[in-house]
């Protein structure tokens, strides 16, 4: 694991883990494996599983998943832009 992924499960853990002090970090991650739906070893539990379960841990149901919310656009013309990477000018329609 990369030292930003590191640091961003750090950060993502950080406010959960204050709320369960009492918690060491063992029972902390299984606590989110399970809020997670895991049911694997706590030993192949991976961090992608941990930083998506905190990122949308406090997301309500049916939100939009953060990283993919910034690059939506509503009613998008896929045809337009299929058109215009093509070379056709969307206008010459």
């Amino acid at each position: 694991m990369s030292c930003h992924r590191i640091d961003e499960l750090l950060e993502l853990l950080e406010p959960v883990w204050q709320k369960h002090q009492d918690l060491n970090l063992t029972q902390m991650l299984a606590k989110l494996a399970e809020e997670a739906g895991f049911t694997g070893p706590l030993a192949e539990l991976t961090d992608d599983v941990l930083i998506y379960h905190l990122k949308m841990k406090e997301t309500g149901e049916g939100k939009m998943i953060p990283g993919i919310a910034k690059d939506y656009v509503e009613d998008f013309d896929w045809k337009g832009a299929i058109l215009k990477a093509r070379g056709f000018d969307d206008s010459e329609r």
